[in-house]
Formats: structure tokens, sequence, C-alpha cells
């Protein structure tokens, strides 16, 4: 729902730890005001220790749950370290936060069925995450034989209803790595699919235009997709236009203008398949300015400005709501979210970094300008 209201004299609040004050930019009188169910974020990495304690606000602020990832060390492989890190999340979270952090295992070529059940029971556990070993970061005890030994654990996921959350990207060094998506979904994903027709599949963080057009050639409610804000507005120019930019280097990585625009016609088209997943994924600072840099956008403070940018840009507006809010908890299987968010047409100005007890964390679009500002939640 849009509306149109004056524009209030009081400062919206944004967190890292503590309460912090966005600036805001001179706007005339008149806003627009965007109302939606409070959206859930489908990939979502939280970390550990202080760095958990200084992002996590972030995420509860502007998202009901959130799928959170694996990829800790050592790696959450099994339900009771998933239970234990749940614990740890909970803890963290700021006072009277309602967010819920849904957890998922690190499959590993030694991962046993019997883990599913227990994953399944547990009632904290929504997926399984697919990283072929060396293809992210602190994916080295990921899988190498997803085929052989993973099979009897990819029927008990399908006995479960556990969806795989797959990182798309294989490892070859004889394939460049602008082409490991396509190569991935070529030999792997499409056999995968093929073999386990009832297995339910995300690709995650999808980037080219081969990830759009296959998913679109699967069934609805058997393989789904998550897409970034960092690829629907960045290309692969923007990581090294004025000089290398080691805050836009995430994997997978940015790809051409044609796959980014591929992106945002899918997600905007309003196809169910397609949903939010930010791949948040801080680090410190002096992690990525080094010379050999991590990979990982952090954008949580600022997702949901993006997302609502770019659906206004594609005159899709009525449609933001759908993929931010109704398509990933419809597809696990799950409640819509009661409460709403508001955005309003406010411009507001991105901190340039959050300091936290080991140092700084460099948002997305730090220091630059938005225009959509999330709001208070109202019930």
């Amino acid at each position: 729902m849009i509306k149109t209201f004056a524009l209030p004299s009081k400062a919206v609040k944004l967190h890292c730890g503590e309460v912090r004050r966005p600036k805001q930019v001179k706007v005339s009188k008149a806003r627009m005001e965007l109302s939606i169910t409070k959206p859930d974020d489908w990939h979502l990495h939280l970390r550990d220790g202080d760095l958990l304690q200084a992002v996590v606000s972030h995420s509860a602020q502007n998202f009901g749950r959130a799928i959170v990832m694996p990829n800790l060390r050592p790696p959450i492989t099994t339900a009771a370290a998933a239970m234990a890190y749940h614990e740890s999340i909970l803890k963290a979270l700021p006072s009277g936060s309602n967010f819920t952090p849904l957890m998922t295992l690190y499959l590993t070529d030694s991962t046993s069925p019997s883990q599913i059940k227990i994953a399944r029971e547990s009632g904290i556990i929504f997926a399984v995450k697919l990283y072929p070993a060396g293809a992210t970061t602190n994916s080295q005890d990921g899988v190498t034989d997803l085929f052989g030994k993973c099979a009897p654990v990819l029927e008990e996921m399908i006995e479960q209803n556990m969806p795989l959350l797959v990182h798309g990207e294989v490892t070859d060094p004889d394939v460049d790595i602008f082409d490991r998506e396509k190569v991935f979904i070529d030999t792997v994903l499409r056999p995968l699919v093929q073999r386990f027709p009832r297995l339910k599949v995300v690709m995650e963080h999808v980037t080219t235009m081969d990830a759009v057009k296959f998913v679109k050639s699967c069934d609805e409610g058997h393989v789904a997709a998550t897409v970034t804000p960092q690829h629907l507005v960045l290309n692969r120019n923007s990581i090294f236009q004025g000089g290398l930019q080691p805050h836009n280097y995430c994997l997978p990585v940015l790809k051409r203008e044609i796959h980014r625009q591929a992106l945002v016609a899918a997600v905007t088209s309003g196809d169910k398949r397609f949903f939010l997943g930010t791949d948040s994924a801080p680090h410190e600072r002096q992690r990525k300015e080094c010379a050999c840099g991590c990979a990982g956008i952090y954008n949580s403070p600022v997702a949901l400005s993006i997302y609502a940018k770019v659906f206004e840009k594609a005159g899709a507006l009525d449609k933001l709501e759908a993929f931010t809010s109704f398509n990933g908890p419809d597809f696990y299987g799950l409640p819509r979210n009661t409460s709403k968010v508001k955005l309003s047409k406010t411009p507001w100005q991105v901190p340039k970094s959050f300091s936290y007890a080991a140092g700084e964390i460099i948002p997305m679009a730090a220091g630059e300008t938005l225009e959509w500002l999330p709001d208070s939640v109202t019930v």
C-alpha cells in the first residue's frame, strides 16, 4: 500500500550494537510511504563472537526471520551445534526483539541421514547448505562427492521436506570465475534436479541470466532462488571503477550488465520462484582492505532501501511485497509475518562505517544517500 503523508520532524534510528541515528537529507514537505508485510531474509551471515554482537541488530530491525548460514569456524555440521549457535544469536539480540533465526546445517561428505532427522525434529533447523569445497568463505569443509557420498542424505532430506540451499559455483581452477555459475548449472544443478525431482532446492544469490532461465524452467515449489541487493544494482565494473573496490567484492562475483538486468527483470516480474536473500556478509575492515581481501558485502542496514529503489525504478513497487515477504515463507511452507514495516521516500545518508570491539565494518553504499528509509514496525 502506497500513501503520501506530511513529513514528520523526528529522525529514525539505526542500530549496530547501540542505537545510531542516520543523517537525513532535506526533502519537500510531502513524502510517499510504502507499507508492506515485514520481510524475511532467506540468506544471512551473522558470524559469531563480537561480530555477531555488532551486526545482529540490523537484521533484527529490518527482518522478522532469517535463514542463518552455517559456515563458521568450525562449521555448523550437527543439530547440536546448530542449537548452540541458535542460543548465541538469541542472547545477542536487542532487548524485546522478536527476530527469529532459522538455522541450517553445513553439508559435508560425512553428513549422515540421521542428522537430517534430528535436525527436522529440533524445530529450529530449516535447511541444509551445500558449499562446493573451496567455493567461498569457510567452505574448505564443503562437499566433494555430491552424487556419491551425499546421496543418502539427499534422499532423507526429501523424506523430511528439508530444502537444499546451494552455493552455485564450480571450483575447478580451469573454469573462469565469471563462468562458474553457468558451469555449475550445467554440470551439477540440472543433473541434481533430474536425479532428485522431489528435492526442494534454493539456488542462493543467483547472478546470471543463465540462473534465471534455469529457475524459470523448473516447477514452481521445487526450485527457487534468492537474489541479493548488490547483484541487482552493481555489475562487475563496480569492482574496478576508480581503483580496486574491495567492499564490492563478493562471491559469487558481480557479473556483466546484461546479467544484472536479467536479475532485475526476474525479481520485478512477480515470479514466485524468486525471493529476498541478502547474503549480507560482514568482515572487519582490515580483512577486506588487504592483500588477500575476504569476499562478502555487508548490506543488512541498507538492503530494504536498495530493493525498494530497484522495484521503483522498474515501475513495480506493487510487486515488492511479494518478493520481500511472501515468496520466501510460501516456498519454505512457513506462515507469512503478520506485522508491517514502513518505508518512506525520505533521503538518508548511510553511515560510513560501524564500529565494534574488534574494529569497524564498512556497509554497502557507505556514505551514500539512499531514497527509501525503513521506518517503524507496526502490528
